[in-house]
């Protein structure tokens, strides 16, 4: 049975109900930033807004401050659940590397299982797969540098880095949230400001109407501070809670609208912060803004409820003549020379065998002329002596040819087959 995407899924996300929701590895989180928001409003309505409902008799407007905190509250878990539950623009990952842009590098060998180191066979060395790691694109006229991702095998676009908790690729990514417990990127990084500034906004709004309450009892009572904050302590513990909370949501709003106006990341502004380098994506602070929210939402580039299609293995294209000349240089200069020796060991045995039998038969035919032909056999085993001289000198080399091949001269070969026969020659076979 065919799988889905999300079932074969390489990143760390989370998936459920059939791939339609796509979390963070760290999704667990969300049940603490839901209770951080929950909670703080079910007290708030149980304590405070339901006691204001008369307050205002004119139209009703007590039950307004009731309405508006529950309705501002899903607002802001709608926000939070379009911010953690949906693609922040994961780049998919490429099944094999670009092919146009591979290049061969004979300084690394490879085998077949792509072990660095072990591909030098027979003195030759299989020239390995490298890639540029770097590559330069231009954006609004200046060059850019963007780098190969080796884990999603693919250059990243401007502004894309690689998420080491969800193993992804993200396009114009921020950084990663462990509020929401996703990554922030081209996709949610407008629900995620929504969801910032409206969670500012709803402290806000539940601080005033507790610190209104208060006012409220003491005028009732016609007493002090101290005596409307005995009377409501939850209203005291909740202007804690939204004051301490303010200084986190609130910071980071304006943190973020800065970033809005200079059109920079989280990323870029900690990362390239003391480089001092040229802002190329800033269009100016008008501009900006509109692009973060005016402009369409890009949909998601992966359709994780499709259906895994088996690809044919490629073979790896081979290298080219030019790419593939170093080779022959390149590989180990004494396993060449071994392996040409040898192949010269072997003519010289043949021309050896034939030599040997054609001087045996000579001895043999002279063997009956007297004791002069022993001397002469004695001539012939004295040679040996000269044999190694001469053997030494049969051998020129063709070193430097791309070949890296021996060649053995013919004019040497013809003197060198009657020495080499000589010297194998047994001085039982010369006594007969």
């Amino acid at each position: 049975m065919a799988k889905r995407v999300y079932q074969v899924w390489k990143g760390s996300n989370k998936f459920i109900l059939g791939g339609r929701l796509i979390f963070g590895p760290d999704a667990r989180s969300l049940l603490v930033t839901l209770l951080l928001i929950i909670a703080p409003v079910i007290i708030f309505c149980v304590f405070v807004a339901w006691h204001l409902r008369h307050e205002f008799p004119s139209y009703n407007a007590g039950y307004a401050i009731l309405v508006v905190a529950i309705v501002f509250t899903i607002y802001v878990l709608v926000l939070l659940f379009l911010t953690s539950a949906r693609d922040p623009g994961i780049i998919p990952r490429n099944s094999h590397p670009p092919e146009e842009d591979f290049r061969y590098d004979s300084s690394v060998s490879i085998d077949v299982a792509g072990r660095p180191g072990a591909g030098n066979v027979g003195g030759r060395q299989t020239p390995s797969l490298q890639f540029p790691r770097t590559k330069e694109v231009m954006v609004n006229g200046i060059p850019v540098r963007v780098k190969y991702c080796d884990t999603c095998m693919l250059y990243r676009p401007p502004r894309c880095s690689h998420c080491s908790i969800c193993n992804n690729c993200v396009e114009r990514f921020d950084h990663h949230c462990p509020w929401v417990g996703q990554c922030i990127g081209q996709c949610n990084y407008r629900y995620f400001f929504m969801f910032v500034s409206s969670a500012t906004l709803l402290c806000t709004y539940v601080f005033s109407i507790s610190a209104l309450y208060i006012k409220i009892l003491m005028d009732d009572h016609q007493g002090t501070v101290w005596k409307a904050m005995k009377e409501s302590p939850v209203s005291v513990i909740l202007m804690a809670y939204c004051f301490i909370s303010l200084w986190f949501v609130g910071g980071l709003t304006g943190f973020h609208l800065y970033l809005i106006g200079t059109n920079q990341t989280t990323y870029e502004n900690f990362r390239y912060r003391a480089d001092n380098r040229i802002n190329v994506y800033n269009r100016g602070c008008v501009n900006n803004f509109l692009e973060v929210f005016c402009t369409e939402v890009k949909p998601s580039r992966n359709n994780f409820r499709a259906f895994v299609e088996e690809e044919v293995q490629r073979p790896l294209p081979l290298p080219t003549a030019r790419e593939a000349e170093p080779d022959d240089s390149g590989g180990d200069p004494r396993s060449k020379v071994e392996d040409d020796l040898d192949i010269g060991e072997d003519l010289l045995k043949i021309s050896q065998r034939r030599n040997i039998e054609e001087i045996d038969e000579d001895i043999r035919s002279r063997g009956s002329n007297g004791p002069h032909n022993a001397s002469e056999a004695d001539s012939v085993l004295g040679s040996d002596h000269r044999a190694p001289t001469i053997r030494a000198d049969a051998r020129h080399s063709s070193w430097g040819r791309r070949s890296g091949s021996w060649e053995i001269a013919p004019d040497v070969l013809a003197n060198e087959n009657v020495t080499e026969s000589r010297s194998h020659v047994n001085p039982n076979d010369a006594c007969q």
